[in-house]
């Protein structure tokens, strides 16, 4: 079948966006891997399905598949993509959405200089909830990776995430290091891993290695778990400049039992199809 899709990317995090309201999608894993490969299909760090609400108060669901064809929760650069698809597929004329996610209800919003904030919700810490094996919520916690002692800090931001503070983002061994902290036993749904260089209290370097896709140039998600362990920490003040790979991202957290805002600029590649 021929699929139309349009390539977008947030700071380099990159995305196959696919209209399921104007046309009838159905995917297997296989499709998804084949659709994600950067040699054999379009590629890309996820595919974002976007369909119709299934609530009489959100104005769309949208799904998220990893590159390695596995459904997942949430997909923060994904949400400000997310934004601007909707609008430039006709779907909505509206700045302000209220959007289903495996993960709950999020709200990107569209900006006046055409930037995407988006409301994550709020941190979730405890280990149930994320999941992740430990007998109480602690600030952080100490992983044997391989016989190598890391200390992390834990958080649901809608996703699994284990944030670690590194000396210098560029020699961190991400590609290591990081696909073991991914498929560490104490994590039952795997995690995204986070390697966080503190700058200031107000600016951070980070690289993320994310389960199902590795190594990506950002990760909307991941800048907010990493600020809300820094803000935790007490390494980080409540607005924090996030410099990925691919560009930088804006968090603000005021705290324990608010929301995260995220905020950052989103590009359109190209549209396509693809037979599939």
């Amino acid at each position: 079948m021929g699929l139309r899709f349009t390539k977008m990317h947030g700071q380099g995090n990159d995305f196959v966006m696919l209209n399921g309201i104007a046309q009838k999608i159905s995917l297997t894993p296989e499709q998804i891997r084949r659709i994600a490969d950067r040699h054999f299909g379009i590629g890309c760090d996820q595919i974002l399905l976007v369909e119709a609400p299934t609530r009489n108060d959100t104005d769309f669901r949208y799904r998220i598949f990893n590159a390695d064809g596995g459904e997942v929760e949430q997909c923060g650069n994904g949400a400000r993509c997310f934004a601007h698809f909707v609008r430039d597929q006709d779907l909505t004329d509206k700045t302000v959405l209220r959007v289903e996610t495996l993960a709950g209800i999020i709200e990107p919003s569209i900006n006046a200089d055409e930037s995407v904030t988006v409301n994550m919700g709020a941190p979730r810490y405890a280990p149930a909830d994320v999941p992740f094996t430990a007998s109480a919520e602690a600030p952080h916690y100490q992983l044997d990776v391989s016989g190598q002692i890391v200390t992390i800090g834990v958080v649901s931001m809608g996703n699994p995430h284990a944030v670690q503070v590194v000396m210098d983002v560029d020699t961190a061994p991400v590609s290591d290091v990081g696909p073991r902290i991914e498929q560490h036993m104490r994590f039952p749904k795997r995690v995204n891993a986070g390697f966080m260089q503190v700058v200031s209290r107000t600016q951070i370097r980070l690289r993320v290695w994310e389960r199902g896709a590795g190594e990506t140039l950002a990760c909307g998600t991941g800048a907010c778990a990493a600020v809300v362990t820094g803000i935790g920490w007490g390494l980080l003040d409540e607005c924090v400049s996030v410099n990925t790979l691919g560009g930088e991202l804006t968090v603000r957290w005021a705290g324990r039992g608010t929301d995260v805002f995220m905020s950052g600029t989103t590009a359109t590649v190209y549209s396509g199809e693809i037979e599939v």
